[in-house]
């Protein structure tokens, strides 16, 4: 899935349209360890390239004129209509080399087609495109460091001595490698990168004309999509989550997914008199099937699990109804020339649901390693509950008023209000104030305030699962508990409430000598009552051993007195924000001759986003523990600093007779990761290297292409041609697989770094840029 995001915000935090109408977002709630972690996107991937004629971003907040989720700007996605037969396929790969390694994955192979037709007498028309997509995984993942890979690592004896215990280390680890060799099990035993990955669908847009003033509109899309994405490898000595009569070797667990998307909007528009009108209803529905494979439910008999389950279904589901009308009213001479009055309704029905896995997917089956109970549920992923399934709904209803007028030729104003009730939280109100002053010729200055809400999702106030997650090198189970379930209430922790956000821009525009244009843009948001997924609070140890008066102990017995759940996390409002920036778009196109021309074109954004406060329940406020992992300083950093500050996008396009070439380059500011727990104060005992900052890069693309005659085209091209990868991550020198000390100052240890014992060697937690390295490919297209 493909989200997107503007400002530094959130992917929940950007409004997408298709054709002005508001577009559903995913089933999916990401509760990753990513940028956008706790938000619900839109899936641009949904929506083939070829359906699309362009895309118009407008950057200020407009939750006044479109309600929820337009905190950090509006993405219109404008379809085809009329278009001649368009035809193209592509084929490329990767081509790279990192880490002493020549990589040629990714292979992907897409095809797009779209046709608009005219009706006769100018009745409307109607337009169909088409794309299909297969993608092939990619692996950028490091040798596993860890010495031993079939046996658990030897203590040393009380009256054995050092050298005899290196000695007996020795031996075992020789005898483990050339059990590995005999049995394949390799140390590349992991798939860090894409995924594999099928996406097919089709879109439809249409209009009918009735007379000249009255259109009957529609668009329709539907795509069906698979993926297959990797877990982590169990070894061979996790035996609380193996059985090893099924993969005596361990085995590599995958996570296949079935994504469907389907939507359909229709209107009407038209005139009453001397107004317009619209009128639409728009529906969508996405849905995500989980089937996990290549793995067992380790608490079955030794040798009963099945190898494959059926994990659950998430879907989402979105009804909009809108009526809206305007009018212009234009006045001759006097102080205003124009007024443009528009008024509209909105009501809105969204349902998200969670269907349970079959049960083998989910349940215990008693077995024990020794008195350790093993792992319940499909290992990587266990399916879902009858306890998790869920089927809510809620409705609101919107209202809005909008006047844009004109003073002159030179000043023009506008003002927006507009009213939400939601059924399950209550109302909110926004406005907004924008303006534009022409200074000279095609120079503008402009500006906008704007007030703003997000509603929370039904995702966000439902969601709930155990999961087994990694923390660190070690595998724990997570229970994510929604604001309905009593734990939370044990927290404190009330229902959630809507993101208010306060913003500002100011900023020129125009055109200079007709062929250079410019955008220059300021910007400051506020938000507060953010909604955050929390930290993991984890149960409370000491010594390994778990502590009774633990309060995270104490509220996790409730519903789990073996202990078999390590922590639990759940969304809050917890967080008041500011993100300032500038973005900068400059464009010239110069003439270089009848045949020739060249178009250059400089974007810039400088973004800074600063968390102001953090604040928790009552309870959790009054301990310092549990505050301390409401939002600890990894989260803060996902913020804060795991997005590049600045970016810089420079691109070429010449053309000369039949040629075509394009060259961009894009800087990628620095990033930075925080650990969770400070390595900066020594009696944490962790590697200053822990926190890591990832210097900027620069990424450039360059293609060429060739009109072999009036319908055809050949291009060929790379992107990250000159195959730039990120830093390394740290890999503390005692992480390596020949560490045999038994000095414990010495000793291997997965926790001393981020590479999940060497096998992640490039950033995850953070979002600078991709380490799929150069990518080369072809593509042909024709139109007749």
């Amino acid at each position: 899935m493909d989200p997107a995001s503007l400002r530094g915000l959130g992917p929940d935090q950007v409004l997408v349209l298709v054709n002005g109408k508001r577009r559903h977002t995913t089933a999916l709630v990401n509760i990753n360890g990513t940028f956008g972690r706790g938000s619900v996107g839109t899936d641009l991937n949904s929506i083939p390239v070829s359906a699309i004629e362009r895309i118009e971003v407008l950057r200020d907040g407009a939750a006044a004129q479109y309600g929820s989720d337009a905190i950090a700007g509006v993405i219109n996605i404008v379809l085809k209509k009329v278009t001649p037969y368009s035809f193209s396929t592509s084929f490329g790969q990767s081509s790279s080399n990192a880490l002493g390694r020549d990589f040629s994955d990714g292979r992907t192979f897409q095809v797009d087609f779209s046709k608009g037709w005219a009706f006769k007498n100018d009745k409307g028309f109607i337009n169909f495109a088409a794309q299909y997509l297969q993608r092939g995984y990619t692996n950028r993942g490091g040798l596993d460091t860890r010495p031993l890979l079939y046996s658990a690592s030897p203590t040393k004896g009380p009256t054995e001595t050092e050298a005899a215990f290196q000695a007996r280390f020795a031996s075992l680890k020789a005898a483990d490698d050339a059990r590995a060799a005999a049995n394949g099990l390799d140390r590349n035993n992991m798939r860090v990168g894409n995924s594999d990955s099928k996406n097919g669908g089709g879109f439809l847009n249409g209009q009918f004309n009735f007379g000249k003033t009255t259109q009957l509109y529609y668009a329709a899309g539907f795509t069906h999509k698979t993926g297959s994405a990797a877990g982590f490898y169990r070894l061979p000595t996790q035996t609380t989550q193996i059985d090893l009569s099924i993969y005596p070797n361990g085995f590599l667990p995958f996570i296949d997914t079935k994504i469907n998307d389907y939507s359909f909007s229709a209107g009407l528009r038209g005139k009453i008199g001397t107004w317009d009108y619209d009128i639409s209803n728009t529906s969508g529905e996405n849905t995500i099937a989980f089937n996990i494979n290549n793995t067992v439910n380790a608490s079955l008999p030794t040798g009963t699990s099945p190898t494959s389950f059926y994990a659950g279904e998430l879907l989402f589901r979105q009804n909009t109804s809108n009526l809206d009308i305007n009018k212009k009213h234009t006045f001759d001479g006097g102080f205003l020339t124009s007024l443009n009055t528009a008024f509209g309704g909105e009501f809105r029905i969204d349902n998200y649901q969670i269907k349970e896995g079959e049960l083998l997917s989910y349940s215990n089956g008693g077995r024990l390693i020794g008195t350790s109970p093993t792992a319940s549920g499909a290992q990587v992923f266990p399916g879902f509950k009858p306890s998790n399934a869920l089927d809510k709904s809620r409705h609101n209803v919107g209202a809005y008023a909008d006047f844009e007028a004109e003073f002159g030729p030179r000043v023009t104003l506008e003002a927006a209000g507009r009213y939400e009730n939601y059924s399950d939280f209550g109302s909110n109100f926004s406005y907004k104030f924008t303006g534009k002053v022409k200074l000279f010729g095609d120079v503008s200055i402009r500006g906008a305030y704007a007030t703003g809400f997000r509603a929370p999702s039904l995702h966000q106030q439902y969601f709930n699962n155990e999961s087994t997650q990694f923390v660190g090198t070690n595998a724990t189970q997570v229970l994510t508990v929604n604001n309905a379930n009593p734990i939370v209430a044990q927290f404190g922790v009330g229902a959630l409430k809507p993101e208010i956000s306060r913003s500002g821009s100011l900023g020129l525009a125009g055109k200079i000598a007709k062929t250079f244009t410019f955008t220059i843009d300021a910007y400051n948001i506020d938000i507060s009552d953010r909604i955050v997924f929390s930290s993991q609070y984890a149960r409370e140890r000491s010594g390994g051993v778990l502590v009774p008066t633990g309060v995270v102990n104490q509220i996790l017995n409730t519903v789990d007195p073996l202990a078999q759940i390590n922590s639990v996390q759940f969304f809050t409002n917890a967080i008041t924000t500011n993100t300032a920036g500038i973005d900068v778009v400059l464009t010239n196109r110069f003439n270089l001759g009848a045949k020739s021309s060249l178009i250059l074109s400089v974007a810039g954004n400088v973004n800074k986003t600063v968390v102001r406060s953090i604040q928790g329940s009552d309870k959790i406020e009054s301990d310092p523990t549990l505050k301390a992992k409401l939002f600890d300083r990894l989260e803060r950093s996902r913020f804060e600093s795991s997005v590049p500050k600045n970016k810089l996008n420079i691109t070429a396009t010449y053309n000369v007779n039949k040629l075509s070439f394009v060259a961009r380059t894009v800087r990628f500011g620095e990033v930075t990761y925080l650990n969770a727990i400070d390595p900066n104060i020594p009696a944490n005992g962790l590697p200053t290297q822990l926190d890591q900052t990832f210097a900027p890069k620069w990424v450039t693309d360059f293609s060429v292409s060739y009109a072999a005659g009036k319908n055809w085209s050949v291009t060929v091209g790379a992107n990250n041609i000159f195959d730039v990868y990120p830093d390394k991550l740290y890999i503390d020198p005692r992480d390596n697989q020949n560490n045999l000390s038994g000095n414990p100052a010495s000793n291997y240890s997965g926790g001393l770094d981020n590479t999940s014992n060497g096998r992640f060697l490039y950033p995850r937690a953070v979002s600078q840029f991709g380490f799929s390295g150069r990518y080369v490919y072809g593509k042909i297209a024709c139109t007749f």
